[in-house]
C-alpha cells in the first residue's frame, strides 16, 4: 500500500454559531470555498490535479444541502472534472472525510485527495438534518438515548469528576487558547474570511475568553439537570450503568464545546503526486480507525477507538507526543486522560473546542492541522488525534512528521 501523506492544511476562524455572529452572514458554501481555494492558491497548486473533494458536514440540508463538497470544488475554481462527497458522521465527519481521502491514496487509486469539512451553525442549526436516534423508539430505547449532556454528566458521575474538574478544565481550555493566538501559533494556517470586496469579515476564532475563571463558571447552573430528572433521561442512563445510583449534572455552557461557524481543507496525497507539484510533505498518516462504542455513555468512544487503532499499529501512548481530542465536555476529555494515564500536558496543548468552539463536520480536520502545526512547533514527531461522536462511536487518527 502507498504512504499517505498531508501536504498541508487550511482552517477558517471560529465565528460565533448565532444570528449576531461575525460569519453569519457567510454561507457553508462560502466557507468550504474560501478554505479549499486557500488551500491550492497557496501551494501553487493546479487545482485540477485533485482527484477528489471529500467534507464532513453533520447537517447538510437546505442551503447546506446537494452535495455541499462538489459545489464547493466549483465554486472554489477546482475545475468541472473534480468530484466532491459530503460525507456525515456527526463529529467526527472532518477526521473521517482525511481519512476517507487518505484511504484512497493508500489503495493506489487517487493520487491527491482534499479532505475536510464544513459547518455553518449560524445559518443551518444544529439538528436540522433530524436525530432518527431521538424520535424512534426502535432505536431510541435498545440504543439508551439520552441527550450528550446528560451522558457527558453520567461519565463524569461513573469515573469521579467533579464540577471543580471539569470547570477547571474549561478554565484551562480558556487559556491556553488565548495564549496560542497571542504567540501566534494559529497564524500559519487559518485564513480570513472576506467578503466580496476582499474586506476581512473574521480572522481570529471569536468565542475565546481568556478572562473566565472558577468563579464565572462557578454562577452557572448545571443545563441538564432539568431534562435528566425531570424529562426521565437520568432514569435512562443508569439503566444503561445501573452501577451509578444517581447522575451529578455538573456540565453546562462554560465547559460544553461552542456552537460555531467554520471550515478545513487538508491535502492528502502519494509520493508522486506531491513530487510533481513541487511540494514537500508535512506528515505521514500512520493509521486511522472508527467503531462503535457504549451507547449509555454515548461520548467515551475515543478511550475504545484509540485502543483499536494502537492494536492495529503496533503502537502504544509511549509512542505519543502529542494528543488532540475535541472538547465536547470537559469530562470526555477528563476521562480520557484518566484511561491511558496521560500528562495533561500534552493534551490539547492549544486549548480547543470548550474556546474556540465545534464547528460539527469541520472540528476533526481542523484539530488534525492543530497538532501537525504544534508537532513541528515543537519538533516533535507523533500526534493524536480523536474525537467522541454521536450515538455512541469514535474515530482516531495517529501522524508522523515527515
Amino acid at each position: 500500500m502507498a504512504d499517505a501523506f498531508v501536504y498541508d492544511h487550511v482552517r477558517t476562524p471560529r465565528g460565533k454559531g448565532k444570528a449576531d455572529g461575525s460569519l453569519h452572514e457567510v454561507t457553508a458554501l462560502r466557507l468550504a470555498e474560501t478554505a479549499l481555494r486557500a488551500v491550492a492558491k497557496r501551494n501553487d497548486l493546479d487545482a485540477s490535479t485533485i482527484e477528489d473533494v471529500i467534507l464532513g458536514c453533520v447537517d447538510p440540508v437546505g442551503e447546506a444541502g446537494g452535495d455541499i463538497a462538489r459545489s464547493a470544488a466549483i465554486a472554489a475554481g477546482y475545475g468541472f472534472q473534480v468530484p466532491g462527497i459530503q460525507i456525515n458522521r456527526f463529529c467526527a465527519s472532518g477526521l473521517d472525510a482525511v481519512g476517507a481521502a487518505a484511504a484512497q491514496v493508500m489503495a493506489g487509486q487517487k493520487d491527491l485527495v482534499v479532505g475536510g469539512g464544513v459547518e455553518s451553525m449560524s445559518r443551518v442549526g444544529m439538528g436540522a438534518s433530524g436525530m432518527l436516534p431521538a424520535v424512534d423508539p426502535s432505536v431510541a430505547i435498545p440504543s439508551y438515548f439520552s441527550p450528550q449532556g446528560v451522558a457527558a454528566d453520567l461519565i463524569a458521575t461513573k469515573y469521579g469528576f467533579s464540577r471543580d474538574d471539569v470547570d477547571a478544565f474549561a478554565v484551562s481550555s480558556h487559556k491556553k487558547a488565548a495564549a496560542a493566538w497571542a504567540d501566534g501559533r494559529f497564524s500559519k494556517s487559518v485564513i480570513p474570511v472576506k467578503d466580496v470586496n476582499g474586506l476581512t469579515i473574521l480572522a481570529k476564532d471569536e468565542t475565546i475568553r481568556p478572562q473566565t475563571d472558577m468563579q464565572t463558571l462557578g454562577g452557572l447552573k448545571a443545563s441538564f439537570a432539568m431534562m435528566g430528572e425531570q424529562g426521565g433521561f437520568d432514569a435512562v442512563a443508569i439503566q444503561g450503568h445501573p452501577e451509578v445510583e444517581k447522575i451529578n449534572h455538573v456540565h453546562h455552557a462554560g465547559n460544553s464545546s461552542g456552537i460555531v461557524d467554520g471550515a478545513a481543507a487538508v491535502l492528502v496525497g502519494n509520493k508522486a503526486a506531491g513530487r510533481r507539484a513541487g511540494m514537500k510533505p508535512r506528515a505521514r498518516i500512520r493509521g486511522f480507525a472508527t467503531m462503535g462504542s457504549d451507547l449509555a455513555l454515548v461520548l467515551t468512544g475515543p478511550v475504545d477507538v484509540t485502543e483499536r487503532l494502537f492494536a492495529r499499529t503496533g503502537m502504544t501512548m509511549k509512542d505519543i507526543d502529542l494528543v488532540e481530542i475535541n472538547e465536547a465536555f470537559s469530562s470526555v476529555v477528563l476521562r480520557y486522560i484518566q484511561a491511558f494515564n496521560i500528562d495533561p500536558a500534552k493534551v490539547n496543548v492549544n486549548g480547543g473546542a470548550i474556546a474556540m468552539g465545534h464547528p460539527l463536520g469541520a472540528t476533526g480536520a481542523m484539530i488534525l492541522g492543530t497538532i501537525i502545526d504544534e508537532l513541528e512547533r515543537r519538533d516533535l514527531s507523533t500526534g493524536l488525534v480523536t474525537l467522541c461522536v454521536a450515538h455512541g462511536m469514535g474515530t482516531a487518527m495517529i501522524v508522523e512528521r515527515v
